[in-house]
C-alpha cells in the first residue's frame, strides 16, 4: 500500500525537463508575457545537486528564436531542437512530449526527483511510470491554470508559477480574470511536499 506523508526534505539529485513550448503559450495566453526561465530553473533545483537541464524547443528558423535559444543556454539548459513540421494541407506540428518522456527514463536510474517543468496532462502516464518502476520522486513545475488535475494530483510535488508572476515572468503580469479563473487570486504560494512509503 502506498501513504502520503508530509516531509520536510528535498531528494538529492535532480534532472530538470522543460516543454518549453508549454510554458511559452500558458505565459503569453494567461499574462502575455515570457517566462524567466532563468528564475524557474533556480527554484526546481532548490539548491539540490543538478544533473542535467533540458529545454526542448521547436526551431522554425528565425533570428528571434536563435536569441532565445542563447539565453536558454546562457542560464544552464541544454537545447534539444525539433524542426516545425508544415503540411501540404497547412498544418503544422511540432511537440516533444514523446522525446522529453524518453529522456526521463534513460536519466531515471541517476535521479531521486525527475521535474517536468509543463502543466500538460499527457505526462500523467510517465510520472506513474517514474513513480512506481524508477522509484523517484517526480515534481511539476508550471502555472496552475493551465495545468491538468490529474497531473497536478499525481506529481509529488508542484510549483505553481502563477504564485510569484513578479519573479517567473518577463513582460507584463496582468492576466484576464476569464483566463485566470475564480480561484486564481485565492491560490496559496509555495509547495505542498509529499513523500511516497510503500510498505
Amino acid at each position: 500500500r502506498r501513504y502520503w506523508l508530509q516531509a520536510p526534505e528535498f531528494p538529492k539529485s535532480v534532472g530538470v525537463f522543460v516543454d518549453t513550448a508549454n510554458m511559452y503559450h500558458s505565459a503569453k495566453n494567461l499574462y502575455k508575457a515570457n517566462v524567466n526561465f532563468g528564475e524557474v530553473l533556480k527554484e526546481a533545483v532548490a539548491g539540490r545537486k543538478l544533473v542535467r537541464a533540458i529545454a526542448y524547443v521547436i526551431n522554425s528558423s528565425n533570428e528571434e528564436e536563435n536569441t532565445f535559444f542563447d539565453a536558454l543556454e546562457k542560464q544552464g539548459f541544454e537545447i534539444k531542437k525539433k524542426e516545425l513540421q508544415v503540411f501540404a494541407s497547412g498544418i503544422k506540428k511540432a511537440d516533444w512530449d514523446v522525446g522529453l518522456a524518453v529522456d526521463c527514463v534513460k536519466m531515471a536510474d541517476r535521479l531521486d526527483a525527475v521535474i517536468i517543468v509543463s502543466g500538460d496532462g499527457d505526462y500523467v502516464p510517465l510520472v506513474q511510470y517514474l513513480q512506481e518502476n524508477k522509484g523517484c520522486l517526480v515534481e511539476v513545475v508550471a502555472f496552475g491554470e493551465t495545468t491538468s488535475t490529474k497531473l497536478r494530483e499525481q506529481c509529488d510535488d508542484m510549483v505553481d508559477l502563477s504564485a510569484d508572476t513578479g519573479r517567473f515572468l518577463i513582460g507584463n503580469h496582468r492576466a484576464s480574470s476569464s483566463s485566470r479563473g475564480p480561484a486564481a487570486s485565492a491560490r496559496p504560494a509555495g509547495r505542498l511536499r509529499k513523500r511516497r512509503v510503500i510498505y
